[in-house]
């Protein structure tokens, strides 16, 4: 029996000026449950109120049967917002929720769309645009985990809040082709299945390889779900012969196998098996002392990298880069 946890309201955030004003200075990442969810929450609330903000747009995989969030984009659209939803029906045990929100949704005006008869959509996103002093101005949330305030109690989950001009236009980008706006096949900085995710973190591989040929220390962490996928599993194994040390945290299924001679001598993997279900999803490349971190939605199975639309977002701070590997409640 564990006692009750309570979280506690991220510094950068419980500090700092209004939501907006402190994600404008620099990103903010929280990890769930330790930090709250109420942020997140509040970002979409503090869209549907402020007559700056033009437009909000959001994907809507398992929010449950009380959602905060999507009440907020209900008053953002009877505020005369521009609102878009994508609200993934095909989300496994919560096809009646999602199908009772997206009508409320339609209702009120927001522009509901469901994506793909072939994938899924199950990236975390969420965009917010705000008319400001300087002109139209972009600010996203990406997450790890669901929008929903029941598992973020839960599930460990991250969320970086960001207004990267890159980022949020990638989004912004990846928007319109969830909408049938447009056919996107490239982007700056995101990782997007099945465009371009699988050849991302395989070409990172085999960078973190080829510079432990040439200088050593190379170091791999992954976080995730599932680890099925042979061309990645290929290229770790690879990896493990060149030297790179690789440590895999893999909650569930995982179809690598460790420690073999001559194959996967330096490659270790476990289990967390805790308080909380571990759901986030790290990637963590030493890349010759220029760490590489990225996170999202993507676990590395066929079936997640071929026919869902996933994401991946670089954690650029080296602040925040720190404090996925190094602190006593992050990830790795």
């Amino acid at each position: 029996r564990f006692p009750p946890h309570h979280p506690h309201l991220a510094e950068a955030i419980a500090t700092g000026p209004a939501l907006f004003d402190t994600i404008a200075q620099r990103d903010v990442l929280l990890h769930h449950p330790y930090d709250s969810f109420r942020p997140v929450e509040e970002f979409v609330a503090s869209a549907a109120k402020q007559d700056a903000v033009i437009g909000v747009k959001q994907t809507l995989y398992r929010v449950g049967k009380e959602s905060p969030i999507v009440e907020a984009l209900l008053d953002a659209a009877e505020a005369g917002k521009q609102v878009a939803a994508m609200v993934e029906l095909k989300a496994r045990f919560d096809e009646s929720n999602n199908l009772g929100w997206a009508r409320a949704l339609e209702r009120a005006g927001v522009h509901v769309t469901y994506g793909f008869p072939e994938m899924k959509t199950h990236c975390k996103l969420c965009l917010v645009v705000r008319r400001e002093r300087t002109g139209v101005r972009q600010y996203a949330h990406i997450g790890t985990g669901n929008y929903n305030p029941a598992t973020a109690r839960l599930y460990t989950d991250l969320g970086l809040f960001t207004c990267d001009p890159d980022i949020t236009q990638d989004i912004s980008e990846l928007f319109n082709y969830l909408t049938g706006f447009s056919k996107q096949t490239s982007y700056r900085k995101l990782l997007v299945a099945p465009i371009n995710l699988r050849e991302g973190i395989v070409d990172r591989i085999e960078r973190e390889t080829e510079a432990h040929r040439q200088h050593g220390k190379g170091r791999i962490l992954f976080k995730l779900n599932s680890l099925v996928d042979p061309e990645v599993i290929d290229a770790l194994y690879e990896a493990s012969q060149a030297g790179v040390s690789i440590d895999l945290i893999v909650r569930g299924i995982c179809c690598l196998r460790p420690g073999v001679p001559g194959m996967s001598d330096n490659i270790r993997v476990v289990s967390i098996v805790g308080r909380f279900l571990e759901h986030s999803r790290v990637f963590y490349f030493a890349n010759h002392g220029d760490p590489d971190v990225l996170i999202g939605s993507a676990d590395l199975m066929r079936r997640n990298l071929d026919r869902r639309i996933e994401v991946l977002v670089p954690i650029e701070s080296p602040e925040l880069k720190r404090r996925v590997l190094e602190d006593r409640k992050s990830v790795v």
